[in-house]
């Protein structure tokens, strides 16, 4: 599997490592970023310092899980919900 030098990063979870999904990031443009199992015979390099950086995401996640609005999605309209989600995004960056 050869990396697209210019293409962005994806991100992936440890449990998305096989060869198929890799193969598929790779298919879409994206370069994946995530760690080989341990188990594995033929592990290969990744970006460490950028897979350290996921837990911000899931981090970023949580708190917006803290708005009631967004877990519940109370809103039925599509455009109404990406509002409050970018209210919620512009509350957490001040705070």
């Amino acid at each position: 599997m050869e990396k697209p030098s210019n293409s962005p990063a994806l991100v992936m979870d440890r449990a998305y490592e096989n060869d198929s999904t890799r193969q598929l990031a790779l298919d879409l443009g994206f370069v994946p970023v995530v760690p080989p199992k341990i188990n594995r015979l033929a592990p290969w390099e990744y970006d460490r310092e950028m897979y350290k950086r996921r837990n911000e995401i899931e981090r970023l996640f949580r708190r917006m899980k803290g708005f009631r609005r967004i877990f519940s999605r109370f809103e039925k309209l599509d455009v109404v919900f990406l509002g409050f989600v970018v209210f919620v995004l512009i509350v957490d960056a001040l705070f």
